[in-house]
């Protein structure tokens, strides 16, 4: 491990890196913590995007590979104790590596362009950890990007990070965008606009999801607000076949999202 081992709870790098767990300085900074292998390894994969790395002595013989390719890239690597990852980390468990990244989001006339297909749309989603399942899921089903509107939680948030998966680093995403404005222009670029919700007036089985699609997913609790109905081409709900109530966000997402992308890639 080069250079000295990171012991200080309180030292100013360790205590730079954890304010970075409250919102008002990610986006003061503008960088955000990406923890656990995984995360780590897509964020390096991007140029530029980790600017620091922290690592246990374990988590480097473990994770030889990452921190390898950290240094190569000229990622600063820290050793740190177990109490410093302990410090730095949000999970109980910490996997031994974590990163400090840039900001990764793009305006949404980069992210969406003419010819895409499939987005993705969080309008007041506020559980990180649905809304970065929600990330996951559309970038597995080949999305071409996801937008956070401004009434949604934080991306950078790292429950919403590690539940992305490194999906956070593979696919556009967009941030605090106003959610009318984020449908009038996915209506110019040519993509039918569809809310997701349990009061639809169709169901999944009764819509045409053969052309360019976007998906606007509610709250966890109370769904979609009136007036993001209204901006839909249609309103749309999964089907219930047993007797559960419904489906939860990051479950009805996965339905919707691989619908479209099946559809799509069968036509």
């Amino acid at each position: 491990m080069a250079g000295s081992e990171l012991t200080n709870t309180k030292s100013p790098r360790v205590k730079a890196a954890k304010r970075l767990t409250k919102r008002a300085f990610r986006d003061r900074d503008r960088s955000f913590l990406a923890e656990g292998p995984q995360a780590v390894r897509e964020a390096l994969a991007l140029p530029g995007v980790a600017v620091e790395l922290f690592t246990t002595a374990e988590a480097e013989i473990r994770h030889a590979d990452i921190v390898t390719a950290a240094r190569l890239a000229g990622v600063p690597v820290f050793g740190a104790s177990g109490e410093v990852m302990a410090e730095l980390a949000q999970t109980v468990t910490p996997q031994g590596l974590l990163a400090v990244c840039r900001f990764v989001h793009v305006p949404l006339a980069e992210a969406v362009t003419e010819g895409a297909g499939l987005v993705a749309v969080l309008a007041h989603v506020r559980d990180p950890g649905n809304a970065g399942t929600v990330l996951r899921t559309a970038d597995a089903a080949g999305a071409d990007a996801v937008v956070f509107t401004d009434a949604s939680v934080d991306p950078y948030n790292g429950k919403c990070v590690r539940a992305s998966a490194g999906s956070l680093f593979h696919l556009p995403v967009v941030t605090a965008a106003p959610v009318a404005d984020t449908v009038r222009h996915l209506k110019d670029k040519g993509l039918r606009v569809l809310a997701a919700d349990g009061a639809g007036a169709k169901t999944l089985d009764d819509v045409d999801l053969s052309g360019p699609t976007a998906w606007i997913f509610g709250n966890e609790a109370w769904g979609l607000p009136e007036e993001v109905l209204g901006l839909a081409d249609e309103v749309v709900r999964v089907p219930v076949y047993g007797r559960a109530e419904s489906l939860n966000l990051a479950t009805a997402a996965a339905v919707c999202l691989y619908a479209s992308a099946r559809t799509q890639r069968s036509g």
